[in-house]
């Protein structure tokens, strides 16, 4: 069922914090494996397990159109809407689908892999219309990765062969609600709405000096430059989170969780342990933009949250596209177009 999301004002958003800003939110992702040490996903993982059984059932022939070496350049691309290969998944036999299925689920929450569902059946009318290749030797010691292409999608299981990037490299998601590439203004039955509203909960927090300093005209491009990793070179455009109250910061951790809380819990962590390595929330700038504003009603559709090396991009404008590259460190290997 499409989600639609109440007409919330700025000052329904402030009378709303009442019921969130007060609890207590603990640091994005699980701690399952963090616990023993270990941070993002094994080559042991289910979805990375599942890639494996995928790649021995490949015939020769489906190698030649699907699998590249490690290193080859497509591995890197990402794009809002691209074909990694011309193959399809439903060109592919009942089990290899059923496996490739098993890959994506196991990337996502449960509610997240309900989310992309909905989502893939709007956009491209399915998963089977999405596409995936394999680079390197899933199952064997040799780095790996599955990647998933198609309308508002790049998704990645590596098994932690990207050394100090989360997701293995940088994602895309996003959603066309409407069919018509227009979002109306509340986002109505957009699968990633609830991301844009907890945004606009922070920004309706601010007083006037921080609404100044945190709103920028002109947005960045939608495209996958926007998400390249600064490190040091991060600019001063935004609001530095450092620089809020508690009750907003908490806000923060809020919206941290939701933008990861359609993945794995397994990617959530390694989203978490990157953006402490990188100097934690406190070195993230949160930036919203007033172009593209759907409806001329002062609740902005594109803002960006940014590290030195985290890179997080909703553009909300005509409809969702969300640009996302995290690492250890900055610079990340540099992301290209699809």
């Amino acid at each position: 069922m499409a989600e639609t999301r109440p007409d919330v004002s700025r000052r329904e958003f402030v009378k709303a914090l009442g019921a969130t800003a007060l609890v207590s939110v603990p640091l994005i992702g699980g701690a399952a494996r963090a616990a023993a040490g270990e941070v993002g996903p094994s080559k042991t993982a289910p979805a990375e397990t599942a890639v494996g059984r995928f790649y021995k059932s490949l015939k020769p022939e489906q190698r030649k159109l699907i699998c590249f070496p490690f290193d080859h350049p497509k591995r890197m691309q990402v794009n809002n809407n691209w074909k990694i290969v011309d193959t399809e998944i439903g060109d592919l036999d009942k089990e290899q689908q059923a496996l490739c299925n098993e890959v994506f689920k196991d990337l996502c929450s449960e509610e997240g892999y309900d989310r992309f569902q909905r989502q893939m059946k709007g956009d491209a009318g399915g998963f089977e219309n999405y596409h995936v290749a394999v680079f390197g030797e899933p199952g064997s010691e040799q780095p790996f990765e599955w990647v998933l292409s198609g309308r508002h999608n790049t998704l990645r299981a590596d098994g932690n062969s990207v050394e100090g990037a989360a997701f293995g490299g940088p994602i895309f998601y996003g959603h066309d609600a409407t069919g018509t590439g227009n979002d109306d203004a509340k986002h109505s039955g957009n699968v990633w709405g609830f991301q844009w509203e907890q945004a606009n909960k922070i920004f309706a927090t601010l007083d006037d000096k921080e609404k100044a300093r945190a709103l920028v005209s002109k947005a960045d491009g939608d495209t996958v430059r926007s998400i390249k990793l600064k490190g040091d070179s991060l600019p001063t455009t935004g609001l530095s989170v450092a620089d809020l109250d508690g009750q907003q910061k908490q806000m923060v951790q809020s919206l941290l969780k939701m933008l990861t809380s359609p993945f794995r819990a397994f990617d959530a962590d390694e989203v978490t342990e990157c953006l402490k390595e990188a100097g934690g929330a406190d070195k993230l700038r949160l930036t919203y933009f007033s172009q593209g504003d759907i409806g001329k009603d002062g609740v902005w559709d594109i803002w960006k949250l940014e590290g030195p090396a985290f890179a997080w991009y909703f553009h909300g404008s005509p409809h969702v596209h969300t640009w996302v590259n995290i690492a250890r460190k900055a610079p990340a290997q540099a992301p290209t177009a699809g």
